[in-house]
């Protein structure tokens, strides 16, 4: 994995990225886009960052690049995202979760080289080497209570991805679900969720899927559950494997949440591992270091590390890290413990409760790793 950070100086953005190549392979950057607080109001600093955007594929170390996903954290997205362009095809991913470094706006922005996109049944879909990659982002329903808008949304998804000869069990490798007032409305999305898997052949006992249940807000204020994801087809099972670093984690069945902790899906010149939303938590399911953000965050990098080493990784290889904290008075504090351990890795910091009150933070990122195995085709 290689970083690269710079500021772009006459748009006041600062560039964090990281680049995975491969020989003759498709190559793949994660990057953050952070503002320069200066005063402005977001229509200003909304546009600094699409400058930076089209500006990033024009570079020479971003030679090739195309953007496959991008996921904008907001101030205040009910008034914010009727503000924003219309994207050629990109899965775009939009919810208030407040950038803490003091501006409006923050990106992660997903993207590759050598991939053929095209938008299809709500999906941006990514090509290549027999692989389809299908992003579907933003996905809300807005009537009911938290259970009803669950249940509509899975069905959904379930219906889009039988276009593509897909299902919910066979092809999902992770989702997203932020929920509005997460501490009261998180339950009846848990429960459908559960219940969902279950008639569709996901259990303890077959698998689950990789995934973040955190707080947001969506852009439409009726709309209590938003979810993305992304699946892929052109795999085999014997690709898809799942982390569970026992020593340090429970199964999340044990408290009847439906998630893997993480997974690692390999193909022929890498493998990825996807690591799920993860806090402070021990092998007994216990809230470990209450009250402490200092203690919550170590143990949560430790919890981290134990999934990475599972899946034949690294800190020295996550290509991304998204940082969501319950109280924005611990910024400063967690972002210094963040630039003294990972100073080159692409992260951004976020107001956005957890699912227990208790917990103080929570951290999900994706990892790279460099691997042959002729068993696969390559990315």
């Amino acid at each position: 994995m290689q970083y690269k950070r710079f500021v772009l100086h006459e748009l006041g953005v600062r560039v964090e990225a990281s680049v995975f190549t491969a020989d003759g392979g498709v190559t793949e950057w994660h990057v953050m886009l952070h503002v320069e607080p200066q005063g402005d109001l977001f229509g200003g600093q909304l546009q600094r960052v699409y400058q930076a955007e089209d500006l990033l594929p024009t570079l020479p170390e971003f030679a090739g690049a195309r953007y496959i996903f991008k996921r904008y954290f907001l101030s205040d997205s009910a008034n914010q995202a009727p503000l924003m362009r219309k994207e050629e095809p990109s899965s775009l991913s939009v919810i208030q979760q407040q950038p803490l470094d003091g501006s409006k706006i923050a990106v992660w922005a997903y993207l590759a080289s050598g991939m053929n996109l095209s938008e299809n049944h709500g999906f941006t879909v990514a090509e290549h080497n027999g692989y389809r990659h299908l992003w579907l982002m933003s996905q809300c329903h807005a009537e009911g209570d938290s259970a009803r808008q669950t249940e509509a949304l899975l069905q959904e998804y379930e219906a889009l991805l039988g276009n593509f000869g897909a299902t919910l069990a066979d092809n999902c490798i992770r989702t997203w679900f932020f929920v509005r007032d997460v501490d009261t409305q998180y339950e009846g999305m848990v429960r459908v969720r559960r219940e969902f898997f279950a008639s569709h052949g996901l259990t303890k006992n077959t698998h689950f899927i990789a995934s973040t249940g955190i707080g947001g807000q969506p852009a439409d204020v009726k709309a209590l559950v938003q979810m993305g994801s992304y699946a892929l087809t052109g795999f085999s099972k014997q690709q898809l494997n799942y982390l569970r670093a026992p020593s340090h984690l429970n199964p999340t069945s044990d408290y009847g949440v439906t998630f893997e902790r993480g997974s690692t899906l390999d193909f022929g010149d890498r493998r990825h591992v996807i690591i799920s939303g993860t806090a402070s938590i021990n092998n007994k399911g216990l809230v470990m270091c209450e009250g402490d953000i200092v203690g919550q965050t170590h143990r949560m990098l430790e919890n981290v590390e134990a999934l990475l080493a599972e899946g034949g990784a690294t800190y020295d290889d996550v290509a991304q890290i998204v940082v969501y904290l319950r109280d924005t008075a611990d910024y400063e504090l967690v972002h210094s413990l963040f630039t003294n351990h990972f100073p080159q890795i692409p992260t951004v910091i976020t107001l956005a409760p957890v699912c227990r009150p208790a917990w103080l933070i929570e951290i999900e990122c994706l990892a790279v790793k460099a691997q042959s195995n002729p068993s696969f085709r390559a990315l």
